[in-house]
């Protein structure tokens, strides 16, 4: 008689029922369709799930592979997509609501992509997309943290290695190389989080509006710790591209609760949008460039807002068309468009465009100067329908979408370190009669 061992056995009945759902609006919206991660909704229900999910995905052309799952009670989870080959896998995860509430690329070891995160109970949609928009197989698994892990960094997640021991004298706060950062920079000496620095002089409750902040390098400080008196939602900072930090919390028992790499270009961003409870809490800081040079960690309260407002100047989420946020309006798009742009810094320029017949509308972005441009195309509710970096050989972009009468929203970015002039082409095809 052949045996099936139990892990086999659930792992290929996900990959292989992991039928598309029903077309239908998920996460606010922001998702059309997706692939239930167990086969179904009752069986993608990780919080009572007997072992973990998982999904083989096929990403071409730029697209998203959305994988759906749903809690049924508060959930530590860690989320995993793992490249075959050379692919490089980017994950986001999104809650009922729409709201990004974690992403990552590479935190799994290699070019494979990890996150935990402590969730509440609810909807979630978790997209796979590829780095390079290169076509990509690659498995994704969910599952909770006491489960077993798909990638190394999933293995290591939670585990402090950072030496404690204190062989040198406290920083001065003081850095002469960067301008001073505008928040409070209190800090003191703590016997919490290993004897990390702590950010303000006792709990940071009544700081909140205004933030705290210090700025050292990750060599000197890789550890910070805080107090909360009472609950509050939080967002975490570390900012200095040149040495591309990456910021983990955690409680000060050592319980993982988010980590972050590359929010805002090479700098590491956590919105805690589920209050944290009142407590210690320690703020763990890793460089992947250069650990000597200034890194400014910040702590404020999180404000949905401004967090909306950076997620739309990123170009990453797309802006409600009620004019609250700047679009250029290009009206009904003709059978060639050409429409140039001078970028100022990451921040996106958005477009609005009519399409009045159904057919092909092939966009390219062209740098005139020097420049990496990324595009993003959404419908009018904010669906993400098409993303590309890299078309080809070169660091252009092209975006070649079926689109239907209606009106379509364009972010058009730069990753470069220059702020060049782009190109934007559009091309509309309709079918023969």
């Amino acid at each position: 008689m052949t045996l099936i061992s139990r892990s086999i056995l659930g792992s290929v009945a996900a990959c292989a029922f992991a039928l598309p759902a029903a077309a239908q609006d998920y996460c606010g919206g922001q998702v059309a369709s997706g692939a239930w991660i167990g086969g179904n909704e009752a069986n993608s229900d990780i919080t009572s799930a007997d072992d973990y999910r998982e999904q083989l995905a096929l990403v071409l052309l730029g697209n998203a592979h959305v994988s759906l799952f749903s809690l049924s009670a508060p959930t530590d989870v860690r989320i995993e997509a793992q490249g075959r080959g050379t692919g490089d896998p980017v994950i986001e995860l999104l809650d009922g609501s729409g709201a990004v509430v974690g992403s990552d690329d590479d935190s799994g070891g290699g070019t494979s992509s990890m996150a935990m995160l402590s969730l509440q109970p609810g909807q979630y949609c978790m997209r796979t997309t590829s780095y390079d928009s290169a076509p990509l197989t690659a498995t994704v698994r969910i599952g909770r943290s006491d489960q077993e892990a798909l990638t190394e960094g999933g293995m290591n997640a939670g585990v402090d290695t950072t030496d404690t021991t204190d062989t040198t004298e406290p920083t001065d706060n003081t850095d002469t190389t960067m301008d001073p950062p505008p928040l409070d920079t209190a800090m003191t000496d703590t016997d919490a989080c290993g004897g990390a620095m702590m950010l303000g002089s006792g709990p940071v409750d009544a700081m909140l509006d205004a933030g705290v902040s210090a700025t050292n390098s990750i060599n000197s400080v890789p550890t910070y710790a805080f107090e909360l008196s009472s609950s509050a939602s939080l967002t975490l900072t570390a900012e200095n591209e040149d040495a591309d930090p990456v910021l983990t919390l955690t409680s000060e028992a050592g319980e993982y609760l988010a980590e972050n790499d590359d929010y805002d270009g090479l700098n590491s961003r956590i919105d805690m949008t589920t209050p944290l409870q009142a407590g210690t809490y320690c703020l763990q800081l890793e460089a992947l460039s250069d650990g000597d040079l200034p890194v400014t960690v910040a702590l404020t309260g999180y404000d949905p807002a401004a967090a909306a407002m950076a997620l739309y100047d990123q170009g990453e989420v797309a802006p409600p068309l009620d004019g609250s946020y700047p679009i250029t309006e290009l009206g009904a798009l003709a059978g060639r468009t050409v429409t140039d742009a001078q970028m100022s810094g990451d921040t996106a320029n958005w477009y609005s465009l009519e399409v009045t017949q159904t057919g092909l509308l092939l966009i390219e972005a062209i740098a005139v100067s020097n420049g990496d441009p990324v595009i993003r195309l959404f419908d009018d509710v904010g669906r993400e329908i098409g993303y590309n970096d890299d078309y080809g050989q070169g660091l252009d972009s092209q975006i070649a979408a079926r689109v239907f009468p209606g009106t379509y929203l364009l972010a058009l970015t730069d990753i470069s370190d220059s702020s060049p002039r782009l190109r934007l082409v559009m091309e509309r095809y309709v079918p023969a009669q």
